[in-house]
């Protein structure tokens, strides 16, 4: 079999699922304005770090119920944070059905040592929500960005519930409607579904978050940068951006460039429609094929921003081997960046689908994935 090279390659090469593709209008050009070499705790400085949590939640559509701070560590010191100071007053639920999951997992059994009650599901399934104690504190993600499966409703959270849910959602935050009424706290960082940059996470509180900080003091140290309340009532400062530490303001810049894309492309509901589109493309293409197939087990779970992929012919003996083979061919070919799944899931493919990814670039893109798949497997049978 000839095997020839598609014509066209994607105007931009990068699915990265994190750090993601900047937005298409992007360039260094829009920085110009950042506050740099000024304080953060000058009146400019503060007004940025103010206008990006007002844009995230004009974007976003977050409630006025809800209070949305700026935290240090990404996504992942924003999840550490709730856990550590707001967990132990009660029981918790612990959800897990990918690496970052299983992450919270350790940290409330051995870290925090808390009177948990586990739950897990395989990489392509997801735990039944509903089967969940609510009258206990839930901690989960939405969407798990390494296995490409997220929750497909929050309806069956109970609107009376006694504990807190505590929502992972980096990978969801601006793609997937969030129900805020449901979500106690919820995180994400900015590296994601916007593409901005790392090191800088988000912390969004609902009332009854703020009710559990204000009335119970867990019996452990917290370091500052967990340090939400101070005599007993929250810290409003942080959610009006006089952060806990001091934060890149190129990043905030960057940042509140993201989200003036945002509002460009429809807001929260056009945002939604370019990862939609993106990941359907992509569906589409696994359903024509015999070879490949979505990890997810069911449609109704099936991420449209991380969207995990297997291999699937029966002529593969060396999974993650083929897996890492089609992904360096395509990075070789500068048809895909960084496509590769990630370490601890299922060998396959990871392609993000988020919405600063251009439709025209997944479609370039696919053609190159049938040419190395191709490729690949005419070497398996010629080894065979």
């Amino acid at each position: 079999m000839t095997l020839h090279e598609p014509q066209a390659k994607p105007a931009n090469p990068r699915f990265s699922s994190g750090p993601c593709a900047k937005p298409p209008t992007w360039s260094l050009d829009a920085l110009a304005g950042a506050s740099l070499g000024r304080s953060h705790r000058a009146a400019e400085g503060k007004a940025r770090l103010k206008r990006a949590i007002d844009l995230t939640r004009e974007v976003l559509e977050v409630p006025d119920t809800h209070r949305i701070g700026i935290v240090p560590a990404s996504d992942t010191g924003a999840v550490e944070m709730a856990m550590w100071t707001m967990l132990g007053e009660r029981p918790v639920e612990m959800v897990a059905w990918e690496s970052f999951g299983e992450g919270w997992v350790t940290d409330a059994v051995k870290q925090l040592r808390l009177d948990a009650r586990v739950h897990r599901a395989d990489y392509g399934r997801i735990v039944d929500m509903a089967s969940l104690d609510y009258d206990r504190d839930v901690v989960f993600t939405w969407n798990g960005t390494t296995s490409g499966v997220r929750v497909p409703s929050g309806d069956v959270i109970p609107a009376g519930r006694k504990g807190l849910t505590i929502c992972d959602a980096t990978s969801a935050a601006f793609a997937q409607a969030l129900p805020w009424d449901r979500l106690d706290v919820t995180t994400f960082s900015w590296q994601k579904v916007m593409g901005g940059e790392a090191a800088h996470g988000v912390i969004v509180l609902g009332p009854r978050a703020v009710e559990r900080l204000e009335s119970y003091v867990p019996d452990r140290p917290l370091p500052k940068i967990f340090r939400l309340t101070s005599k007993g009532k929250l810290i409003e400062g942080i959610f009006a951006g006089e952060t806990i530490n001091t934060p890149s303001m190129l990043c905030v810049e960057d940042w509140i460039v993201a989200l003036e894309w945002g509002k460009s492309v429809g807001g929260l509901a056009g945002l939604i429609a370019r990862a939609e589109a993106n990941a359907k493309a992509v569906w589409d293409f696994c359903d024509g094929r015999d070879w490949i197939a979505n990890l997810a087990e069911e449609p109704a779970t099936r991420s449209n921003t991380s969207v995990c992929l297997k291999f699937t012919d029966p002529r593969i003996t060396d999974g993650a081997g083929f897996a890492k083979a089609v992904a360096k061919r395509l990075e070789q070919a500068g048809a895909a960046l960084d496509v590769g799944a990630y370490r601890d899931a299922p060998p396959g493919l990871r392609v993000w689908c988020g919405a600063t990814v251009e439709l025209a670039d997944v479609q370039a893109m696919l053609p190159w994935l049938d040419w190395a798949f191709h490729a690949e497997i005419a070497k398996v049978a010629q080894a065979a």
